[in-house]
């Protein structure tokens, strides 16, 4: 059962979308930034205000106030055939994709790029990736997250291939047992730059998308302190009020670039 098609049954719909995912307003209570992520491809939603994640069922258990069987009554009225078969189709074009080689950073147009993001002094920390995706073949700049999947990025493509995941970054001279998160990898490799050689100890984690908050909630708890640089932007903004919330000594770093969407952007405006 397609879950964006249960939503759109009781009137919900996203506030900010793309092909794989989507930001809605909470089921449950009145909000002015939208804190319900929703993953198309998985069928899954979380709620980052309560930490609690949804399927389909529970969506309808949610908004009805009513049992499992009640919930199940409620979506008998669907057509699951053709339900089903649209959501095949979604995941066979998601999982189409082959990686034909793994390099380090040589080509001149993903050089460029890493130039224009200034941050080319970082491009050991990526790698360059042969692709073939639906029988066409790219390149692109590659980061690998913790689960083997792959951040894609060039000048015309953002996706991932492979398992959506975090990538945690361990450093064994970490004393002061602090982590620095953030949510896309082009932020990691400005602070890169931006840290000294003697500063260079805290463990960082890149979320590789806000939506992924929930697979680090018990190893955020080891630490003795978190240093934000997260986007300004409404994702953003939802994911701080969250781990400050529900963290200890938590530090948020975005006053540093706060007229910009990130840290990558302010460092490329004032570099």
């Amino acid at each position: 059962m397609n879950i964006r098609t249960v939503l759109e049954s009781f009137s919900l719909f996203p506030v900010k979308e793309n092909r794989k995912t989507a930001f809605y307003f909470a089921l449950d209570r009145e909000e002015k930034i939208p804190s319900f992520a929703v993953d198309f491809v998985k069928n899954k939603a979380f709620d980052f205000g309560t930490g609690k994640s949804y399927d389909v069922i529970s969506i309808v258990q949610q908004m009805n106030r009513c049992s499992v069987s009640d919930a199940l009554k409620y979506l008998e009225k669907f057509d699951f055939s053709v339900q089903n078969n649209t959501q095949m189709e979604d995941g066979d074009k998601v999982k189409s994709y082959q990686i034909i080689k793994v390099n380090q950073i040589q080509h001149p147009a993903l050089i460029q790029y890493l130039k224009s993001r200034k941050v080319s002094e970082q491009k050991d920390l990526v790698k360059e990736i042969e692709y073939m995706l639906n029988g066409k073949k790219y390149f692109g700049i590659g980061f690998f997250n913790n689960s083997g999947g792959v951040e894609i990025r060039s000048k015309y493509s953002k996706i991932c291939l492979g398992k959506k995941d975090v990538t945690l970054m361990k450093n064994d001279l970490n004393s002061s047992n602090e982590i620095v998160v953030f949510e896309g990898f082009f932020d990691y490799l400005t602070f890169k730059n931006l840290e000294s050689a003697e500063s260079s100890i805290s463990d960082c984690l890149i979320l590789n998308s806000t939506a992924m908050l929930f697979k680090v909630d018990d190893k955020l708890r080891e630490y003795d302190k978190i240093s934000l640089f997260l986007d300004n932007d409404d994702n953003g903004i939802t994911t701080k009020k969250v781990i400050r919330k529900n963290y200890k000594n938590v530090e948020d770093c975005s006053l540093l670039y706060k007229d910009f969407k990130d840290l990558n952007e302010w460092f490329c405006a004032t570099k």
